[in-house]
């Protein structure tokens, strides 16, 4: 279906305008989508359709980007979508709709398209539309960039559980799938299994167990655990070679996949319980959540904890508010792993990264430090040194870099040599330290002082000179836009996942920072 609308506006979109002062946006998008939906952008809609038309007319893709936009921009869910576009006069506006008792399209073509457009990978390229339009507009260079860097936690859809609900949800899920792939139900087959009424609301209250008894949490673990070898048992004997294809075979290694990550065998089992397993503490790694096995327990700082994902983002420098490439990382990842694919979606883009600003947690990035000895400019914070140390600590040490000598503060000095693990160090002998004056501020009796630095030393101390000087410490403030950013897409998107998994959420967070560019577009074009 070609969709064609008009670029001027008519009287009545006019008056409907003035109406909408107080929210540009309207305005924005009706003037200037023709701008957003350009031939390219109408191509990469096409792509992603077969050329083969089935079933009823199709509608055009182009309203249902623009829809999906405003769908993200306003907060509507799927259901309100098509609603909005009988009744909202400004949807009608934007869409170049009739006004009509009828919508112009169902939910499920809401769903379909949004499915559709996951997974072709054209929101990303729209991103980097956006990036481009706002360049131009901005009349900054195609290629140079100057970035912004930094993350915020994103909490997961999924419930978290512990191991006895998550092994319990897992195992009902189990139940269910195998009734279905029998043409039972499920009543039947806990009947045929001699299982217990594991579909019931609490899983614990179903294991009835004293919970007061010293190993009441082994005792409830293995007796959840005969339950799924019970299943387990009459799966292989009902359904035979069945076993082996999905979602059954996907269903019960995902049960052995958490009875692996989740227990162990138990040293001193119960006396009528030979071989019993115990849990035990879970991994970095746990599986958290049956229903989004993807997301994980993560660390904002050492005091605040999450249940999710991590989002990062890379901001124009030069047009603040304009987000150039996006990131989903599961929650227990670390800070600095969301530097590589950040920066490989920069290059993507075309864009040459002279400059990049961002905080201590990306520092260890490899990534980051490979660039920065290649010429581009790396600005951050130097890591914090502890301070409640009972000797010297090592930045008392000076440093000469060029000749690869350290001083004390004694002033005896030595070489800097280079450890096994690439990380550079310096040893003064027991000889020299022996009769030092200093010696109890800085070892303890008996041995020389050993000094390791870090193996980016001479950028870590760099940072701390230029933290001491006024030009420094406003250069590090000019990384503020980029948690205005973060402030204006965790606005937009929430601060807790709309979708399971992260190939939906990184979409998501894609077609959210497309939103928040069209904003900062409005802003520029006034």
């Amino acid at each position: 279906m070609v969709w064609d609308p008009p670029q001027e506006l008519a009287a009545a979109e006019v008056l409907l305008l003035k109406l909408c002062k107080k929210q540009k946006f309207w305005g924005f998008l009706r003037t200037y989508r023709h701008v957003i939906l350009d031939d390219e952008v109408r191509g990469w809609l096409a792509e992603s359709y077969s050329s083969k038309p089935r079933g009823s007319e199709p509608v055009a893709p182009e309203r249902l980007l623009l829809a999906m936009l405003l769908q993200v921009a306003f907060d509507v869910a799927d259901q309100d979508v098509p609603v909005l576009t009988s009744v909202d006069r400004r949807w009608q506006m934007i869409l170049d709709l009739d006004s009509a008792d009828s919508a112009a399209f169902s939910q499920g073509s809401v769903f379909n398209f949004r499915e559709r457009l996951r997974e072709s990978g054209v929101m990303s390229r729209i991103l980097d539309k956006t990036v481009r339009i706002a360049r131009e507009t901005g009349g900054y260079s195609h290629t140079r960039l100057r970035a912004l860097i930094d993350s915020s936690p994103l909490l997961g859809a999924g419930r978290v559980e512990d191991t006895f609900n998550l092994l319990g949800r897992a195992i009902v899920d189990l139940l269910a799938c195998s009734a279905k792939t029998s043409a039972r139900t499920v009543d039947e087959v806990i009947d045929e299994a001699q299982l217990l009424p594991l579909t019931s609301a609490s899983i614990k209250a179903v294991l009835d167990v004293d919970w007061t008894q010293d190993q009441a949490r082994t005792l409830a673990l293995n007796v959840l655990l005969e339950q799924f070898e019970r299943l387990n048992k009459w799966i292989r004997a009902t359904l035979g070679d069945e076993v082996n294809e999905p979602p059954l075979s996907e269903k019960i290694g995902f049960v052995e996949a958490l009875i692996e990550q989740d227990t162990e065998p138990d040293p001193d089992p119960p006396a009528k319980q030979p071989g019993a397993r115990r849990v035990k503490n879970g991994g970095t790694d746990r599986v958290i959540s049956v229903a989004d096995k993807e997301m994980r327990h993560g660390r904002k700082s050492s005091t605040k904890g999450f249940a999710g994902y991590k989002r990062h983002v890379a901001v124009d420098a030069d047009l603040p508010g304009l987000v150039v490439a996006v990131h989903i990382d599961p929650g227990n990842r670390r800070e600095y792993d969301g530097a590589a694919p950040l920066l490989a979606k920069i290059d993507h883009a075309g864009f040459d990264l002279v400059e990049a600003h961002f905080d201590r947690g990306y520092l260890p990035s490899l990534v980051l430090n490979e660039r920065r000895l290649g010429g581009m400019r790396a600005i951050s914070k130097p890591p914090v040194q502890p301070t409640d140390t009972k000797y010297f600590p090592k930045t008392a040490f000076d440093i000469d870099f060029e000749s690869k000598k350290v001083s004390c503060p004694a002033g005896e000095v030595t070489d800097l040599r280079t450890r096994s693990n690439g990380r550079p160090a310096a040893s003064f002998s027991n000889r020299v330290c022996g009769s030092c004056a200093l010696r109890e501020e800085c070892v303890r009796i008996g041995t020389g002082r050993s000094v390791a630095f870090h193996r980016y030393e001479d950028y870590h101390r760099s940072m701390a000179a230029e933290l001491k000087t006024s030009e420094g410490r406003a250069m590090r403030r000019k990384r503020i836009p980029v948690e205005h950013a973060l402030a204006r897409i965790g606005a937009i998107q929430g601060r807790r996942s709309r979708f399971r998994g992260l190939a939906k959420n990184q979409f998501d967070l894609e077609r959210t920072a497309v939103v928040t560019n069209l904003f900062a577009i409005a802003r520029l074009m006034g």
